[in-house]
């Protein structure tokens, strides 16, 4: 062994100084090869409101890999990262900073407090920078983004007045979800849901004429003080002659008409429902049908309005306690029932979110709709898996018009400016010194900012410079793969397809990879503001980079989300100490040579070779399918059982006779390459110990192995089957593994058996056997094992004779292990034909018991045959 290869792998300092010497080299940033086909992606720009989560980890481990197999692959990969200003989200943590400093923004004023979120947001960039750096990631910092950067933000405007102009962007008077903490309008996808346990309140609406009631139901009381009609189904029998009819609002004494409409659920409540047009987005939508009246009865605090008359001024859960009990004490609550209902609250601070009638701007979705649905549909973007177009066209079929306002101060201010002189409104890129029609210089300029996501939705192209013909994009546009989660396929990714058409008649990428989502142990998305995601950092302390690194993907298969488990971690750490101490073994076996294939290979170097190619093609086949979870599988099981296993063990015996470990090295050469997108850093730090070349991994290839090697010799497969067979007998036995044993062979192949006679090395290095005797039929007593080329068996005569195996003992332990194994499976088959176990316990567990009765009934059935054979 060479001086100085440790004993144990330790990635501190040495994942520090390689990603300090890849930076200084400059190695992510590509250099303009008009021979090399491109291969750009741009990073989901992470939020600037706190470190990275583990979702945040799987994401762009994903870009890395597939920005480091593109390189390998001999593409010009680029890699462009950035950071989101976030509105809303850093806008609430920064607030709650404030808060607990004792200060608010209002304290700060709009031009202090956007300072403030700027000192947050440069220190968070900084922070996640380095995290990234820690990972490993080949981005090019020196095109590192920022949604609120000088060029970004015109890029902004620029889109803004493009849509104006052309009469897509407007302003109107919609109910929005309305957030009373955050004080601003936000989407439905910025809101989640959550079951939580109410009340269903029966309140009666006397007819106005003196005849009767009308009674409706409500989980939201407060809101019946804004209703303008009461509401039943055209052809529900028992309402059909109050139609036209009025009734009087309990508590107001105000008149509403009683109408008809497609809309409501004969089969909710009592089949009469309330119509409140400014607090409910489908009572709206009525109030417009049957021009009804819009009363706001509650503002954006959350605080009830005068239109609430005596509960003007209450918080609307004060005033619905009092509601509630004046409907009773005036004998108009009929009754209440308990009710499960499904509850919005604000995604970034859990607020309750109160659907609000207010003025807004908006952007008219359906024409640029049109296009992307087209682009998806014509195979020009490509979904994987494909399922996900589904949900996509879905979506994009029912699109809504965007509210794209929202009233915040951190983000890009609307360039939206107002004239008081002659009134005039218009839209600018730049600031305007004076109106454009009537030269007046006293303007006002629109004081909301715009969604967060109107600047994400331009990232691909407004990186590399748009709306000006840069050289980046030209050279760099579109790009290649965008990596997502699926969960904002709405929010951003159908967004962007828009973006890209509209703006530059492009698509913006050839294809979107959804990932799985990592949830907690409850089942939730891990998130920054549920704070539920281990630190990753603090796992790369425990376990390093790549052991992180490679963990997360043996827990990410393609279609279904997972829950986090350490234990993966564990996985990849274990798998990094293999890789270290068999690299550590080839080193001390290797003396001077070079990482090549031989002129005059042996069997085993062919079988290897085999090997090699396989997985090479297997794995470079699922990466390009975006099957990153499977390829990371088939390498690892390669290089651990293929190589190690095998490969390395065949060259440390023939190391004994004088062979070369030249073919060994060719193929740990390979092995780094194709492992180096999952484990930059170890690989590299091999790449470097073993001097395999003058450029840096990143620089090398994908192995490809002459194509005369694709075909694993029959006769070394034999071999590992009779070693296998061997060991696995042994062990069934109870037979010591030094202890040398005879084996007796039924084929017809000559072949095979002259192979075995002339590895005899390999046979008594890897299988302490003494002797392969060719016999034509099975010997009694034996145990042994069928292959195609023909059995293997251990005669047992010969090692009773010897004192090698106590039959007795033996036949008892199996009769025992039997008894214990017929037990289990007897439990399992009884829960498993258990309506309630399987009904009652998840699918994880449920599909455990399976595989734990396929397995124990396997053994049975092996452990019998055992206990035949030593009769």
């Amino acid at each position: 062994m060479q001086a100085g290869f440790p004993k144990i792998y330790d990635p501190k300092g040495i994942e520090e100084r390689l990603y300090k010497a890849w930076a200084q080299e400059g190695l992510f940033t590509p250099k303009p090869d008009e021979e090399k086909e491109k291969f750009v992606i741009v990073i989901p720009p992470p939020n600037v409101t706190g470190k990275l989560t583990l979702g945040h980890v799987l994401d762009n481990e994903l870009q890395d890999i597939l920005v480091r197999f593109a390189s390998l692959q001999g593409n010009e990969a680029l890699w462009v990262p950035g950071e989101d200003h976030a509105g809303i989200a850093t806008q609430v943590v920064v607030e709650r900073k404030l808060a607990r400093e004792g200060k608010s923004k209002e304290d700060l004023g709009r031009e202090g407090f956007i300072k403030e979120v700027w000192r947050w947001a440069e220190e968070h960039r900084d922070i996640i920078r380095h995290q990234h750096e820690r990972l490993g990631f080949a981005a090019d910092w020196s095109r590192e983004r920022f949604t609120l950067d000088e060029g970004l933000s015109r890029a902004v405007r620029k889109a803004f007045v493009h849509l104006y102009d052309k009469g897509l962007i407007y302003r109107g008077l919609r109910i929005v979800n309305w957030c009373p903490r955050c004080h601003t309008a936000i989407s439905n996808e910025e809101t989640s849901y959550e079951e939580r346990q109410g009340s269903l309140w029966y309140i009666r609406y006397p007819l106005e004429d003196g005849s009767g009631h009308v009674t409706v139901a409500t989980t939201r009381p407060e809101t019946m003080l804004g209703d303008t009609a009461v509401a039943v189904h055209p052809s529900d029998e028992r309402y059909r002659h109050l139609v036209g009819k009025r009734v009087i609002l309990p508590l107001m004494n105000r008149e509403i008409p009683v109408i008809a409409d497609e809309q409501v659920q004969p089969d909710f409540g009592t089949g009469a429902v309330k119509v409140t047009p400014s607090h409910d987005a489908a009572d709206y939508e009525i109030g417009k049908r049957h021009d009804l009246a819009k009363v706001r009865v509650i503002n954006e605090a959350g605080v009830m309005t005068e239109e609430a008359g005596a509960y003007a001024g209450k918080d609307r859960y004060a005033a619905r306690k009092e509601i509630v009990r004046d409907l009773q004490s005036q004998g108009l609550l009929e009754k209440t029932e308990p009710y499960r209902l499904s509850v919005a609250v604000c995604e970034r601070c859990e607020t309750v979110i109160e659907p609000l009638l207010s003025e807004q701007w908006f952007l008219q979705m359906k024409p640029l709709a049109e296009p992307a649905i087209q682009a998806v549909q014509d195979g020009v973007i490509r979904f994987y898996p494909e399922r996900w177009k589904n949900l996509y066209f879905h979506w994009m079929r029912n699109i809504q018009d965007w509210c794209i306002s929202r009233q915040l101060w951190w983000g890009h201010r609307i360039p939206i400016y107002t004239c008081p002189k002659c009134g005039h409104v218009f839209a600018s890129v730049d600031e305007p010194s004076v109106c454009p029609r009537c030269a007046a210089s006293d303007l006002t300029q629109d004081p909301d900012v715009l969604d967060t996501w109107f600047s994400s939705w331009l990232w691909p192209f407004s990186v590399m410079g748009w709306p000006d013909e840069t050289e980046d994009l030209k050279r760099y546009y579109p790009t290649a793969t965008l990596v997502s989660g699926w969960d904002i396929i709405y929010l951003w990714v159908a967004r962007m397809i828009m973006a890209g058409l509209e703006f530059t008649a492009k698509p913006p990428f050839d294809a979107v990879f959804f990932h799985v989502m990592i949830r907690d142990e409850r089942g939730r998305k891990m998130s920054k503001s549920l704070g539920n995601s281990p630190d990753p950092f603090e796992l790369i302390d425990r376990y390093g980079a790549d052991a992180l690194r490679f963990g997360l993907m043996l827990i990410t298969p393609r279609e279904q989300d997972v829950c986090y488990s350490e234990e993966r971690i564990k996985v990849g750490r274990n798998f990094v100490n293999k890789l270290w101490n068999s690299a550590r073994l080839l080193d001390s076996l290797r003396n001077g040579e070079e990482a090549e294939i031989p002129a005059d290979p042996t069997p085993t170097e062919r079988w290897m070779l085999a090997r090699l190619a396989k997985a090479a093609d297997e794995a470079a086949t699922l990466i390009k399918k975006h099957d990153l979870y499977n390829a990371a599988k088939y390498l690892y099981n390669f290089y651990w059982h293929s190589f190690c296993d095998w490969g390395l063990e065949f060259a440390k015996i023939a190391k004994k006779s004088g062979r070369s470990v030249s073919c060994a090295l060719y193929c740990f050469r390979s092995s780094l390459a194709m492992l180096h997108p999952y484990m930059p850093f170890i690989t590299e730090e091999l790449w470097e110990r073993f001097s395999l070349a003058d450029h840096r991994l990143f620089s090398d290839r994908w192995p490809e192995v002459p194509s005369e090697f694709s075909q694993s010799p029959p006769s070394v497969d034999a071999m590992t089957d009779l070693i296998t067979a061997v060991r696995t007998m042994r062990a069934e036995l109870g037979v010591g593994k030094d202890t040398p044993v005879p084996v007796a062979v039924v084929t017809s192949d000559d072949e095979v058996l002259s192979a075995f006679e002339e590895n005899m090395l390999y046979l008594k290095g890897l299988a302490r056997i003494e002797s392969v005797a060719r016999v034509q039929e099975k010997p009694h007593p034996s145990t042994g094992s069928v292959f195609g080329w023909g059995a293997v068996y251990l005669p047992l005569a010969e090692l009773v004779s010897s004192g090698r195996l106590n039959l007795e003992a033996e036949r008892a332990r199996i009769s025992k292990e039997l008894a214990k194994l017929e037990g289990e499976v007897k439990k399992i088959n009884s829960r498993l034909t258990d309506d309630g176990f399987l009904s009652n316990a998840p699918d994880e567990i449920v599909s455990g018991e399976r595989e734990r009765l396929e397995t124990f009934t396997a053994k049975i059935a092996r452990l019998r045959e055992l206990k035949e054979g030593l009769t």
